[in-house]
Order: C-alpha cells, then sequence, then structure tokens
C-alpha cells in the first residue's frame, strides 16, 4: 500500500498533505510554488510509494465549479501525461481555507503565524485529504 498525497491546487502555490504508507493519517508535507509542482511530483513518486494523488475540487455554493477549476484541469491534464501511472480522485474542498484558519486559530497560533498564507494552504491539504479518508471509510 502506498501513500495518499492530496493537493490544494492554487495558481501561484499548492498546499500538499500526505497519508502514512497505511493510509491511516494525514500530515501537512509542504507548500510548493505551482510552477514547481510537477517536478516536485515526479521527485516525490520516486522516492516514495504513491498510489493515488487527491486533488481538491473548487465548487461555489450553487454547486458550480469557480473560477480556478479551469486552471486545475490544465494541470490534471500534465499531471496525467507525466504520472500516468498515478490515479487522481477529486474531493471538494468547499469551506477548507475557512476550515484551516479556524484550525491555526483553535490551535493556539499567533496573529502573525495565521498570515502565513503558505501555512493555510498545507493546512487545507490536510483537510482535503482527511475528508477523502473519511469518505473512504463510510
Amino acid at each position: 500500500m502506498g501513500r495518499i498525497l492530496a493537493l490544494d491546487y492554487g495558481e501561484k502555490r499548492t498546499g500538499v498533505a500526505v497519508t502514512d504508507e497505511l493510509q491511516i493519517i494525514a500530515s501537512g508535507l509542504t507548500t510548493v510554488p505551482t510552477a514547481d509542482l510537477i517536478p516536485f511530483l515526479e521527485n516525490y513518486v520516486q522516492t516514495e510509494t504513491v498510489s493515488l494523488i487527491v486533488v481538491g475540487e473548487p465548487k461555489q455554493m450553487n454547486n458550480e465549479f469557480s473560477e480556478s477549476e479551469k486552471y486545475i484541469r490544465i494541470f490534471l491534464e500534465k499531471l496525467a501525461e507525466k504520472l500516468p501511472q498515478v490515479p487522481v480522485e477529486r474531493v471538494d474542498e468547499r469551506f477548507t481555507s475557512k476550515m484551516a484558519f479556524q484550525a491555526m486559530i483553535d490551535g493556539g497560533l499567533s496573529k502573525g503565524k495565521r498570515k502565513n498564507k503558505e501555512l493555510v494552504d498545507q493546512i487545507s491539504a490536510t483537510i482535503i485529504l482527511q475528508t477523502y479518508l473519511e469518505n473512504k471509510q463510510n
């Protein structure tokens, strides 16, 4: 069994989270400049066994895709070319940024640290991954 990676894709940077090899625990891994994301993933897949990549699916309250979905689809096409052996699944990512910010408050992070957008992206990716794991169990 390999790890599952989750991505909170953004135009400038992407939050990355990962499970343990037993796919039980979701943890934040890093935040990567989106321009470097494909090489980062290629390198990661060479050093770790990855059985799945989960990518957040940005939707609006009316269930329509948000504007950023067009960028994600372009990325997914490139990802399929570069890593065809790794399947990709999508998870609704509504409210993950708000949940990440709230988790930072609940965790006692200072106001200065809560302004760290890279940390918010990484926590958002972790929430996306945790959502996937919970849905898989049910």
